[in-house]
C-alpha cells in the first residue's frame, strides 16, 4: 500500500495527475486504470480520475500487479533493407509502433519481426527481442534489429557511446536562417505536458543536432539533419524550440493543417541512413531508406 498526501500547492489538481507527478514509475493510464477499479482512495473512498483534490486529502495506493505480457509473432509484411546472419535493417513505415506500450499490443515492429525471424537478440527483455534503438510512431525509416545478444550487446555500445552516425530529413515550418547549424540544448520531461518533452529546463539530458539546408521552399524548410545523441523526440523538440517545428507534428507546434494542402497525417520526419561498425567483422557499413513516397508527393504539391 502506498500512502500520500496532498499538500497546498496540490489544491484543485485532478487526481490521475497527482499520482502521475508522485508515481512516475507507473504510466498514466495504469494509474487512471486503478482509480477506476478502485484501487486508489481519497480519504477512504473511491474516487474518479478528474477528482480535485484539496489541501490536507490522504491518498493510499493499492498497486495491482500488472498483467504478464509477451509478444507474439504476427504476419505482417516488411521491408529489409539489410540482413546478415548478425542482424537486419528494417524500413519502418510511419504510423508503426517499435514495440508494445501505451495501450498498443499488436502491430508493433517487434510482432512482424517475431513472425519472419527465427531468431531475435533476448538482451532487451521479452517484450522488446532484436531491438537496439527505437523511432517514433509517426516517423519512418532505417532501424537496426540484432539477431542475438552478442550482437546486440555490440551495437548497443556503439549508440551508448555515440559510434552511430544517423541521418535524417525533415521539412519544418518557416525559412531556417543559416545554411546550417547546431543546437546544444538538453531535454527533459515537460513537466506542465506529460507527453512531450522540452528544451527549455536546465536539467535535462545533454542532446545534440546538427541540420543543413537541403531545399528551401515558400514557407517551408528542407533539412538534412544529424543526432550526437539519441534522446526521446530529439529532433522535433530541438527543431520546435529552434521556431521551426516539423511538418505534421502538432505536439511540438505545428499547425494542423496546412492550406491548400491534404493533411500529411505523419510527421515529415524520416531516419534517412545509419552508420555503424558491424558487430562482427568491424567494418563499416551504411544502410540508407528512400524517402518514402507519400513525403515526396506531398513536398512536391507545395505551392512554387
Amino acid at each position: 500500500m502506498i500512502e500520500l498526501s496532498a499538500a497546498a500547492p496540490d489544491s484543485k489538481k485532478r487526481l490521475d495527475r497527482f499520482l502521475q507527478e508522485k508515481l512516475a514509475a507507473f504510466s498514466r493510464s495504469r494509474l487512471q486504470d486503478w482509480i477506476r477499479q478502485g484501487r486508489v482512495q481519497v480519504n477512504r473512498a473511491a474516487s474518479s480520475p478528474a477528482a480535485l483534490l484539496r489541501d490536507g486529502d490522504r491518498v493510499t495506493v493499492d498497486p495491482a500487479a500488472p498483467a504478464p505480457l509477451r509478444a507474439e509473432a504476427e504476419e505482417i509484411p516488411l521491408t529489409i533493407l539489410y540482413e546478415d546472419s548478425d542482424l537486419v535493417a528494417i524500413d519502418k513505415p510511419a504510423g508503426m509502433v517499435v514495440h508494445a506500450g501505451a495501450g498498443v499490443h499488436s502491430g508493433t515492429l517487434v510482432n512482424a519481426l517475431l513472425g519472419r525471424f527465427e531468431a531475435l537478440s533476448s538482451a532487451g527483455g521479452e517484450l522488446r527481442p532484436g531491438i537496439v534503438h527505437r523511432l517514433d510512431r509517426y516517423t519512418s525509416g532505417v532501424i537496426l534489429v540484432a539477431k542475438h545478444d552478442a550482437a546486440h550487446r555490440a551495437l548497443a555500445a556503439q549508440f551508448s557511446g555515440r559510434g552511430v552516425s544517423k541521418t535524417y530529413v525533415a521539412l519544418v515550418h518557416g525559412t531556417v536562417p543559416r545554411e546550417s547549424g547546431r543546437i546544444d540544448k538538453p531535454i527533459a520531461r515537460d513537466p506542465a505536458r506529460r507527453v512531450r518533452m522540452t528544451a527549455r529546463l536546465s536539467d535535462g539530458r545533454a542532446a545534440i543536432t546538427t541540420y543543413k539546408v537541403l531545399e528551401r521552399l515558400r514557407g517551408f524548410t528542407f533539412l538534412e539533419v544529424k543526432i550526437a545523441t539519441g534522446r526521446t523526440h530529439q529532433i522535433r523538440v530541438h527543431l520546435s524550440d529552434f521556431g521551426h517545428p516539423v511538418a505534421g507534428d502538432p505536439l511540438y507546434g505545428a499547425p494542423r493543417e496546412v492550406t491548400g494542402m491534404p493533411p500529411l497525417g505523419r510527421y515529415f520526419l524520416h531516419a534517412q541512413s545509419i552508420r555503424f561498425l558491424h558487430p562482427a567483422t568491424g567494418q563499416e557499413v551504411t544502410v540508407s531508406a528512400p524517402l518514402p513516397l507519400e513525403l515526396e508527393a506531398w513536398k512536391k504539391a507545395l505551392p512554387s
